[in-house]
């Protein structure tokens, strides 16, 4: 059985990842997680509480979601990795979407997308 993902050249070790060869930059880390945890942020249109983003050195943002919270079963229960890119419609292109494209705030458009069974989040930020 041969598909396109048996043709692509292995990654070596010390290779980075053909995201970041693409000019993709790593943004942060979405952990799930039902603890809760110092300095939680309630976002009500989302359903949920982050924290560690904006106070930690590596990008590392715990979510805690409300029961009802409109996010999809995939990003509530599996990390997710997020980069910033700077054409979100070009770099969607061929890709699997978990949902639509949102815009939490002003100037930021963000896309949700699936490799491998994993959420991959593809944010643009406008360039003012």
């Amino acid at each position: 059985m041969s598909g396109p993902d048996e043709r692509r050249k292995l990654r070596l070790d010390h290779e980075p990842p053909d995201a970041t060869k693409r000019g993709w930059r790593y943004h942060h880390m979405g952990i799930p997680t039902e603890t809760l945890r110092p300095g939680e942020k309630y976002l009500k249109e989302y359903g949920l509480y982050v924290s560690g983003f904006d106070t930690r050195p590596y990008g590392i943002e715990w979510m805690r979601f409300e029961p009802d919270s409109p996010i999809s079963e995939l990003v509530r229960t599996v990390p997710h990795v997020a980069f910033a890119v700077d054409d979100l419609d070009k770099e969607i292109q061929g890709k699997q979407l978990l949902g639509e494209i949102s815009s939490p705030s002003e100037g930021v458009r963000v896309a949700m997308i699936v490799d491998n069974g994993a959420p991959v989040e593809l944010i643009e930020f406008k360039k003012k």
